[in-house]
């Protein structure tokens, strides 16, 4: 009976996640993979007619709104690597006893709200705001120039809200390194940049490859930057999909948009983990 118990521990363990998931995740999207291939309207009601077609039409309607997101998205990924990385590796092997602290600055501005964070950015990227006003008024920047309602203002929103999905993997993988095998690259007289390339940087994979996948799949689908920070020429597709859903209705379409949207994310993603090498990364993860 011991013996029995002892091997059903660990699914009774996992029993609440596992209904979690199932309830919450598994089921809506087995239902929204349905809702994909039906056709009708909110009037006369909606019938399961396999119509695949609703894929085709909604990526003929909206394909360069699919590729915007995902290019805004490669993008704040790439702005957050090249800000968070130094950020993460300061915080590793510089911060002492200030660690946390440090942590903990990076995380505070996740204790407001998404939305009020988004905001406030738009209020520092205003023309008349704290940032570009006093560059106008010393002549630095035309009249005329603004940064609102553009690509780079969007990018810049998404950069800032995820920035930290980027950092904590990064610095948790920089925290797990063994500082007696970088000392020992200097004992080989390596040089400063040759052990961050050959040391350092290889370790510290895992961490970027974490960070890359939380970061530019929220990225690629969030649709409040484009919203508050973009105008009408910087609209992604989890702009399209919230008004289908919310103000058309039209629940087939914004269905469809969103398993594109996931396949070509899952695509990506895989195509990432196959050109870093995944076994490499697992490695270094295990050293």
């Amino acid at each position: 009976m011991r013996r029995i118990k002892g091997k059903l521990t660990p699914y009774l363990l996992m029993l609440p996640a596992g209904l979690w998931l199932l309830i919450f995740f598994a089921i809506p999207l087995v239902y929204m993979a349905s809702v994909s291939l039906m056709t009708g309207n909110l009037i006369d009601g909606w019938k399961q007619t396999w119509h695949w077609q609703n894929y085709t039409e909604g990526f003929d309607l909206y394909g360069d709104k699919l590729v915007r997101s995902l290019w805004y998205g490669l993008l704040a990924t790439v702005a957050c690597i090249v800000l968070g990385y130094p950020a993460a590796y300061w915080i590793a092997f510089k911060g002492g006893r200030h660690k946390s602290t440090w942590l903990f600055m990076l995380l505070l501005p996740f204790f407001v709200s998404f939305v009020l964070r988004t905001v406030a950015w738009k209020l520092v990227l205003t023309d008349n705001g704290p940032l570009l006003k006093p560059l106008k008024g010393w002549g630095l920047l035309p009249d005329d120039f603004h940064v609102l309602d553009s690509g780079f203002a969007v990018v810049s929103g998404l950069t800032y809200n995820f920035l930290p999905f980027m950092v904590l993997p990064i610095y948790v993988a920089l925290e797990r390194i063994d500082y007696r095998v970088i000392e020992a690259a200097y004992d080989l007289y390596a040089g400063r940049l040759e052990v961050f390339r050959r040391v350092v940087l290889p370790l510290s994979l895992p961490g970027v490859f974490a960070g890359v996948i939380m970061t530019f799949v929220p990225v690629s689908s969030d649709y409040v930057n484009a919203q508050v920070l973009g105008g009408p020429g910087n609209t992604m597709i989890g702009n399209v999909i919230q008004a289908e859903y919310f103000t058309n209705s039209n629940y087939h379409t914004a269905s469809a948009l969103s398993f594109t949207l996931m396949a070509l994310l899952l695509i990506g993603i895989f195509a990432y983990a196959r050109a870093l090498g995944t076994k490499d990364v697992l490695e270094a993860a295990g050293r």
